[in-house]
Protein backbone atom coordinates (compact mmCIF):
# COMPACT_ATOMS: atom_id res chain seq x y z
CA UNK A 1 0.00 0.00 0.00
CA UNK A 2 1.39 3.71 -0.84
CA UNK A 3 -0.15 6.93 0.01
CA UNK A 4 -1.11 9.08 -3.00
CA UNK A 5 1.02 12.13 -3.32
CA UNK A 6 -1.34 14.40 -2.56
CA UNK A 7 -1.78 12.24 0.98
CA UNK A 8 1.97 12.52 1.25
CA UNK A 9 2.30 15.95 0.45
CA UNK A 10 -1.08 16.87 3.02
CA UNK A 11 1.04 15.03 5.99
CA UNK A 12 4.54 17.21 4.80
CA UNK A 13 2.15 20.71 4.41
CA UNK A 14 0.75 19.93 8.23
CA UNK A 15 4.27 19.51 9.77
CA UNK A 16 5.28 22.49 8.24
CA UNK A 17 2.19 24.21 9.30
CA UNK A 18 2.63 22.94 12.94
CA UNK A 19 6.16 24.80 12.84
CA UNK A 20 3.32 27.68 13.48
CA UNK A 21 2.18 26.87 16.56
CA UNK A 22 1.09 28.95 19.85
CA UNK A 23 -1.02 31.50 17.47
CA UNK A 24 1.18 32.52 14.69
CA UNK A 25 -0.50 32.93 11.74
CA UNK A 26 0.88 31.88 8.10
CA UNK A 27 0.14 31.41 4.27
CA UNK A 28 -0.57 28.81 1.80
CA UNK A 29 2.50 30.54 0.49
CA UNK A 30 4.63 30.08 2.69
CA UNK A 31 4.14 26.80 3.84
CA UNK A 32 4.62 25.69 0.13
CA UNK A 33 8.26 27.49 0.43
CA UNK A 34 8.94 25.75 3.88
CA UNK A 35 7.98 22.53 2.39
CA UNK A 36 9.60 22.45 -0.78
CA UNK A 37 5.97 21.93 -2.39
CA UNK A 38 4.11 23.88 -5.55
CA UNK A 39 1.82 26.22 -4.32
CA UNK A 40 -0.94 25.49 -6.28
CA UNK A 41 -0.70 21.76 -4.75
CA UNK A 42 -0.40 23.27 -1.17
CA UNK A 43 -3.59 25.98 -1.63
CA UNK A 44 -5.74 22.97 -2.59
CA UNK A 45 -4.41 20.72 0.19
CA UNK A 46 -5.28 24.12 2.74
CA UNK A 47 -8.93 23.87 1.49
CA UNK A 48 -9.00 20.34 2.27
CA UNK A 49 -7.41 20.67 4.97
CA UNK A 50 -9.59 22.88 5.99
CA UNK A 51 -12.79 21.47 5.27
CA UNK A 52 -11.59 19.04 7.36
CA UNK A 53 -11.01 21.10 10.47
CA UNK A 54 -7.45 20.78 10.80
CA UNK A 55 -6.43 23.79 9.65
CA UNK A 56 -8.16 27.37 10.13
CA UNK A 57 -8.34 30.11 8.36
CA UNK A 58 -8.42 33.89 9.90
CA UNK A 59 -9.23 36.84 7.03
CA UNK A 60 -8.21 40.29 7.58
CA UNK A 61 -4.61 42.46 8.35
CA UNK A 62 -3.66 39.80 10.76
CA UNK A 63 -5.12 36.98 9.05
CA UNK A 64 -3.95 34.00 7.68
CA UNK A 65 -3.90 30.40 8.33
CA UNK A 66 -3.07 28.03 11.71
CA UNK A 67 -3.21 24.77 13.28
CA UNK A 68 -7.49 24.14 14.54
CA UNK A 69 -6.23 22.68 17.13
CA UNK A 70 -2.86 21.64 18.85
CA UNK A 71 -0.64 19.71 17.39
CA UNK A 72 -0.61 16.99 19.48
CA UNK A 73 -4.46 16.54 18.81
CA UNK A 74 -4.16 15.99 15.28
CA UNK A 75 -2.88 12.63 13.66
CA UNK A 76 -1.41 11.07 10.17
CA UNK A 77 -4.75 9.32 10.45
CA UNK A 78 -6.41 12.83 10.61
CA UNK A 79 -5.01 14.38 7.75
CA UNK A 80 -4.28 10.98 5.76
CA UNK A 81 -8.58 10.90 6.01
CA UNK A 82 -8.89 14.70 4.69
CA UNK A 83 -7.48 14.31 1.58
CA UNK A 84 -8.19 10.33 1.07
CA UNK A 85 -11.57 9.51 2.96
CA UNK A 86 -11.51 7.03 5.07
CA UNK A 87 -8.67 4.63 6.05
CA UNK A 88 -9.05 1.58 3.45
CA UNK A 89 -6.66 -1.23 2.05
CA UNK A 90 -9.34 -2.56 -0.53
CA UNK A 91 -12.23 -1.31 -2.16
CA UNK A 92 -15.10 -3.90 -1.32
CA UNK A 93 -15.56 -2.82 2.00
CA UNK A 94 -17.48 0.20 0.62
CA UNK A 95 -18.38 -1.97 -3.02
CA UNK A 96 -21.63 -2.99 -1.27
CA UNK A 97 -22.30 -6.18 -4.23
CA UNK A 98 -20.50 -4.48 -7.06
CA UNK A 99 -17.32 -7.34 -6.61
CA UNK A 100 -18.18 -10.32 -8.37
CA UNK A 101 -15.50 -12.64 -5.82
CA UNK A 102 -18.05 -11.33 -2.63
CA UNK A 103 -19.98 -15.26 -2.87
CA UNK A 104 -17.55 -16.79 -2.01
CA UNK A 105 -14.95 -14.49 -0.61
CA UNK A 106 -13.27 -15.51 2.76
CA UNK A 107 -11.58 -12.49 3.37
CA UNK A 108 -14.42 -9.52 3.80
CA UNK A 109 -15.27 -9.89 7.39
CA UNK A 110 -11.52 -9.74 8.40
CA UNK A 111 -11.01 -6.63 5.56
CA UNK A 112 -12.61 -4.13 8.91
CA UNK A 113 -10.07 -5.44 11.58
CA UNK A 114 -7.43 -5.29 9.20
CA UNK A 115 -8.37 -1.67 8.32
CA UNK A 116 -8.88 -0.47 11.88
CA UNK A 117 -5.43 -2.07 12.85
CA UNK A 118 -3.82 0.43 10.04
CA UNK A 119 -6.29 3.63 11.02
CA UNK A 120 -5.12 2.81 14.77
CA UNK A 121 -1.61 2.74 13.72
CA UNK A 122 -1.45 6.11 12.11
CA UNK A 123 -3.88 7.27 14.88
CA UNK A 124 -0.78 7.18 17.10
CA UNK A 125 1.01 9.45 15.14
CA UNK A 126 0.70 12.86 16.02
CA UNK A 127 1.96 16.15 14.38
CA UNK A 128 4.08 16.78 17.86
CA UNK A 129 5.72 13.76 17.53
CA UNK A 130 6.59 14.19 13.56
CA UNK A 131 8.01 17.84 14.71
CA UNK A 132 9.97 16.15 17.23
CA UNK A 133 11.44 13.28 15.03
CA UNK A 134 12.10 16.24 12.51
CA UNK A 135 14.34 18.00 14.58
CA UNK A 136 17.52 15.35 14.71
CA UNK A 137 17.56 15.25 11.10
CA UNK A 138 17.52 18.92 10.71
CA UNK A 139 20.34 18.94 12.76
CA UNK A 140 22.16 16.26 11.31
CA UNK A 141 21.56 18.20 7.68
CA UNK A 142 23.01 21.56 9.31
CA UNK A 143 26.32 19.09 10.94
CA UNK A 144 27.06 17.92 7.21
Amino acid sequence: MRLSNLADYAVITMAAAANHCGGERTSAAELAEEAGLPKPTVQKLVSKLTAAGLLRSVRGAHGGLQLARPAAAITVADIVEAVEGPIALTQCIDAHGECEHEANCTMKPHWPVINSALRDALAEITLTQLRANAAPAEANKELA
